[in-house]
């Protein structure tokens, strides 16, 4: 007999351990059987679970329990990635905090290993939560991207790119992070609004006869000016075009140009060029060829190319020496307030500078083509589809992409220099001293490239190099392409785009067939969570709380709403108890004998229930298979949900007790069979969503009656496939009479107020002649669900008694010896006055286009889900009236 409650604390670990060491994990040998593999987005081994991580790993594993069970050859690969950028911070705060040396100080070699030793202390934090999660990867398959297999992989990719003149080193700007000494992506720069000024400088022209004034807001910048631009429909700066102003401080001249990008209605019109520190300036200067004056070094310190009285200075402290210096000339026009957008380092958190160095670019523009016309031939779907555009916006725009950062931790670029300069990319070392030997005719030394690759470089061969690539491996071959990518919408430009691009061009097949965008979590005012506004939930303090199974249900079943999810812990517990009705209703019927017959098909059952619920089992084992299938992840849970608690747990066990307690012993053996069949379809069908509880009870109820068709562990159990010869209209109708009536009723009871404890016959007032059959042979149910003395048969509904229909049958409930009818119209009209005052207010609100622009897109949400409330609450009402025969 299973216990009274359920412990996730103790069947978790347990379970999770038995399904690991039975090697259940991994695909199945069976050559006929169909792959279907899935890469996990490899976290960073410096992370730790958070709730977009919860996500995203739940749903990848529903869907790959769900088609391991179907019988495919499912493999989930997992690992993680390297981070270059944010595994070296943690290590390099590490030495900070412990008083050591810096990383220059240790030198590359020790400080490498230092983050080699942390990685194999702590880089498995995150792989240990996933498995509390549920996460039922291959663990055997598990990749890192520094492995060696991988790192030849980044290697022969970096090689062939270059041969093919797809990868090559040029001088253009970058986002450099000054604390890290680094370029970084933009993915990995997060603007930031700030207060901060515009000043507004007068750049006198060269020939004394005026000035032309610019505004910036990074003063500092101006020592590095070489032209101002002016629109060249300006009427103002037209005569000026061609001529020269004098730059203040530096005192060198430098041109008016003309240009379309200065906007003639911003500030003066007219705008200082500096192609080394601004991205739009950079384009300006390739435009008009001119000089390129970088005066920053990698720390963002004023470098040798500034008058001598600013070298050294740091770049703020250099601002505010320009701007006193503009002062001091009588230069300084103005200074104006403003509050704008500033590019920080996600990971220092100090201000990104554009940079001008020498860096290594992918020609993206290349590799994307193919990449775009996988999309439009649908080769590769988005699901949802809108996010096609997206992807499209990105590929179709796309820069060279820099590759090359100015770390020590992650993939060495495999490029060796000569005493000239010389470059040799080669895969190995050796390769790169006889390419070298045989350039310069004689054995010369080489210095091997000081940067790292990007880490979306590598992570972006991550479908097909896990897999073995170049080798031509037995994984490769069978599980590439990958079926589902499952992964977030902020990285489509920045990961999915770069397997798209690189795994076409490297392997001649798209590396994934679906790509499912899920959701970001919110919390449950719709706000996005961050430790500053002390909103985070933390995955594994919710697994802690109300199991593994609660929060996968709950991400699983709001998965589908659009973009956002509005995580709360009332809905985790909602779902908690969703299990522990399942619990109790096993416990139920193991109480009540319910065991498997041998030589049981559903398709023989008699009794109308049986046959019902029969059918039922069999329509949603149709749609949630139809639904998951197509990563209906949503869909399915609300299937689960609706059938398992609205249908079995209450209707059906509540309607079988007569059964399973009468005298009838066919129907009543019948009925334990069935239910006992519903109930292991029931765990296969909820067990991709909550493994934990379904395989609990499996294992607790392989002992009720004949022996299961599938033995041992549930997660390798064949899922349902039930024909629609199961579904019996005939069944479905009767039972849906009496279901009808029982909510019908106990509606017409809740919306007046009917007392619980009050007991009025039910009159059947009008109906066919199966529907009175029907009526008649399950009154004793009807009047003890409904809580009705007794089902009474009437030519017409009497005073005072309150008619429904259902299922084109009359019914009617006599209430007025038990409420005052006129005291429940006057409630039930106040409260709907009230509630249309409000529906009025809020869509007034709403109907203000200033407001929905404005106010804070939780605020409007927020409103939208009161006004949809309101409305719903007020059609309750206004249903209520009309019963009494009051006019809404």
């Amino acid at each position: 007999m299973l216990d009274k409650t359920f412990d996730p604390k103790t069947a978790e670990p347990r379970l999770y351990a038995a399904w690991e060491a039975s090697g259940g994990f991994a695909p199945t040998d069976d050559p006929a059987a169909e792959p279907f593999s899935i890469v996990i987005p490899p976290p960073n081994v410096t992370g730790s679970l958070h709730i977009g991580h919860a996500l995203n790993n739940t749903l990848q594993d529903v869907l790959i329990r769900f088609e391991r069970m179907r019988g495919k050859a499912a493999l989930w690969l997992p690992g993680t990635d390297h981070a270059g950028i944010a595994t070296q911070m943690v290590v390099e705060r590490q030495l900070a905090e412990a008083g050591n040396h810096s990383r220059r100080d240790l030198g590359r070699e020790d400080f490498v290993a230092k983050v080699w030793e942390w990685k194999a202390k702590s880089g498995g934090t995150i792989v240990n939560q996933l498995k509390r999660l549920g996460a039922s990867c291959d663990w055997s398959r598990e990749r890192f991207t520094l492995d060696e297999g991988l790192s030849a992989a980044v290697r022969k990719v970096f090689v062939t790119l270059h041969k093919q003149k797809l990868i090559y080193r040029d001088k253009r700007l970058v986002n450099w992070d000054p604390q890290f000494q680094t370029a970084i992506s933009d993915l990995e720069v997060e603007p930031r609004e700030v207060d901060g000024f515009y000043w507004h400088f007068a750049y006198p022209l060269e020939d004394g006869s005026g000035e032309i004034v610019v505004a910036t807001t990074r003063p500092e910048t101006m020592l590095a000016d070489t032209a101002v631009a002016v629109h060249p429909d300006d009427e103002r700066y037209k005569a000026l075009v061609g001529r020269a102003v004098r730059l203040p401080i530096v005192n060198r001249p430098i041109p008016i140009i003309a240009d379309e990008y200065p906007d003639p209605e911003k500030g003066s019109g007219a705008v200082k060029i500096t192609p080394a520190h601004d991205f739009n300036d950079f384009m300006v200067g390739k435009r008009h060829n001119l000089p390129v004056i970088n005066i920053f070094d990698d720390f963002a310190r004023i470098n040798d190319n500034a008058p001598v009285e600013y070298r050294g200075l740091d770049r703020f402290v250099a601002r505010k020496k320009v701007v006193e210096a503009f002062e001091a000339l009588g230069l300084l026009r103005e200074i104006e307030k403003t509050r704008h957008t500033v590019p920080h380092g996600d990971r220092s958190g100090v201000v990104v500078e554009p940079y001008l160095t020498d860096q290594w670019y992918v020609a993206a523009d290349v590799l994307a083509k193919p990449a775009i016309k996988a999309i439009e031939d649908g080769d590769t779907v988005f699901v949802p589809k809108n996010w096609e555009k997206t992807y499209f916006e990105w590929m179709r725009n796309i820069q060279p992409w820099c590759v090359s950062r100015q770390l020590w931790w992650g993939h060495r670029i495999p490029a060796w220099y000569g005493p000239d300069g010389k470059a040799f990319v080669e895969e190995t070392e050796a390769e790169a001293m006889r390419q070298a030997e045989e350039h310069y005719g004689r054995p010369t030394p080489l210095r091997q490239d000081e940067d790292v690759l990007d880490t979306w470089f590598s992570s972006g061969l991550w479908p097909f190099s896990t897999l073995g690539w170049p080798e031509k491996t037995d994984d490769l071959a069978r599980f590439y392409p990958t079926h589902t990518l499952i992964t977030g919408f902020d990285i489509i430009f920045f990961w999915v785009a770069r397997m798209m691009m690189q795994g076409i061009h490297f392997t001649g097949e798209v590396p994934f067939k679906r790509i499912f965008i899920n959701a970001l979590v919110r919390d449950a005012e719709g706000k996005k969570m961050s430790k500053s506004k002390g909103n985070v939930m933390d995955p594994l303090e919710l697994v802690d709380d109300y199991g593994a199974d609660a929060l996968r249900f709950t991400l699983t079943a709001m998965s589908g709403q659009a973009r956002d999810i509005k995580l709360s812990r009332q809905r985790i517990e909602g779902y908690r108890n969703f299990g522990t009705k399942l619990w109790n209703a096993t416990r139920f019927c193991q109480m009540n004998g319910c065991a498997r017959a041998e030589g049981f098909d559903p398709v023989d059952v008699k009794v109308p229930l049986n046959r019902w619920i029969v059918g039922e089992t069999a329509r949603t084992a149709q749609a949630v298979t139809a639904a998951l299938a197509e990563c209906g992840f949503g869909e399915a849970t609300e299937l689960l949900y609706r059938f398992i608690w609205n249908q079995f747990c209450d209707w059906y066990v509540e309607f079988a007790k007569p059964l399973l307690t009468g005298d009838d012993e066919t129907a009543k053996a019948e009925t334990q069979a069935t239910t006992a069949w519903a109930l292991d379809v029931i765990l296969k069908l909820l067990h991709p969503v909550m493994p934990f509880i379904t395989e609990e009870l499996w294992a607790q109820t392989a002992d009720l009656g004949a022996p299961r068709a599938e033995a041992g562990f549930l997660m390798t159990a064949r899922f349902p496939e039930l024909a629609s010869e199961l579904i019996d209209p005939t069944a479905d109708a009767e039972i849906a009479l009496l279901i009808a009536a029982i909510t019908e009723g106990r509606s017409v009871r809740q919306e007046l107020n009917v007392p619980a404890s009050a007991q009025p016959a039910l009159l059947v007032v009008e109906t066919s002649a199966d529907q009175r059959r029907i009526l008649t042979e399950n009154a004793p149910l009807v009047a003890r669900l409904l809580r009705v003395s007794e089902l009474s048969f009437v030519d017409a509904v009497p005073e005072g008694a309150i008619p429904y229909v259902v299922e084109g049958a009359t019914l009617a409930l006599p209430v007025a010896e038990f409420i005052d009818l006129a005291a429940e119209r006057a409630r039930l009209s106040k409260e709907v006055t009230s509630l249309a005052a409000d529906i009025d207010r809020t869509a007034k609100k709403l109907g203000n286009a200033d407001f929905v622009v404005r106010a804070p897109e939780e605020v409007v949400e927020e409103n939208r889900e009161r006004l949809a409330e309101a409305q719903a609450a007020k059609a309750k009402l206004e249903s209520a009236l009309a019963r009494l025969g009051v006019a809404a």
